[in-house]
């Protein structure tokens, strides 16, 4: 397994280069193509406005702004290709970015993503993005800390292990990461003893050795304590520069509802996240 055909989102956040950074470090790592998107917002007229000279000046406005992004996400992406002749591609698509990036991702490897920015304007991403794009599962998603990334995230990794499907999953996906990782640190949180004798995580830590993925096992408690609180702090004290982990949730009427961990992280990464539904 690899990552061959990387998905990045380019709006005009200033997150984009950051991103872009991180899509071609990976590009140089595994041989990748690299897709930029940008997706220029639909208009919406305001309910309230009758057709006529008001509605004219709003389009001219949105029109105004929706060019002025356009052109900021396509300095950055070319600025980050540079001259050094990676394989990539720009893409520019009109409608809504939460349609059309998980349809987008249905011919990539890994989509590339921001954590949403605290200050932006919903013009220029939702702040629920990255939970939409994951809970499509499509593809796993690298979900970059809206502050950056301190280094290239790979060489020391925190997997986040509970057994459960999406774990798997998202195990499963960064298979390429974990196996050129210098160390992979399964977290284990309240594990609950099976039927046996064998320590938790054993199974999947034997599963990561078979791949050549140098593995150990830290198990820990949450107590009374927020599970995502524990895994930051033990992403802290390990020096860890990526974190991957089952995003576990449901949609109700579009309305998506997180575990609590997955909210945490969501709202306070720290380091990259690699997360699959």
């Amino acid at each position: 397994m690899s990552f061959k055909t990387i998905l990045v989102h380019c709006d005009a956040g200033r997150g984009t280069a950051g991103r872009l950074r991180i899509a071609f470090d990976l590009a140089d790592r595994f041989d990748a193509h690299v897709i930029g998107l940008h997706v220029r917002q639909a208009f919406q007229a305001p309910a309230f406005t009758d057709a006529g000279a008001a509605l004219d000046s709003l389009y001219k406005t949105y029109d105004a702004a929706v060019k002025a992004d356009e052109a900021m996400a396509t300095a950055a992406f070319q600025e980050a290709v540079g001259s050094k002749g990676y394989s990539s591609e720009w893409r520019v698509a009109d409608g809504y970015i939460d349609d059309i990036l998980p349809a987008e991702a249905r011919s990539a490897d890994l989509v590339i993503v921001g954590q949403a920015e605290p200050d932006s304007q919903p013009t220029v991403t939702p702040a629920d993005l990255a939970e939409e794009v994951t809970m499509a599962g499509e593809c796993p998603v690298l979900i970059v800390p809206h502050i950056g990334a301190a280094k290239p995230p790979g060489k020391i990794v925190m997997l986040c292990w509970n057994d459960s499907r999406e774990a798997k999953r998202a195990a499963t996906g960064a298979l390429p990461l974990l196996v050129a990782a210098d160390k992979v640190i399964v977290l284990i949180i309240d594990p609950k003893t099976g039927a046996g004798s064998e320590e938790p995580g054993a199974d999947v830590a034997r599963w990561l050795a078979r791949h050549g993925v140098k593995v150990t096992v830290q198990r820990d408690s949450a107590a009374d304590s927020d599970v995502g609180g524990v895994i930051l702090s033990r992403a802290a004290d390990h020096d860890v520069d990526l974190i991957v982990m089952g995003i576990y949730g449901h949609s109700r009427l579009r309305e998506r509802v997180l575990g609590g961990a997955s909210r945490t992280l969501l709202a306070s990464m720290t380091a990259p996240l690699f997360v699959a539904h």
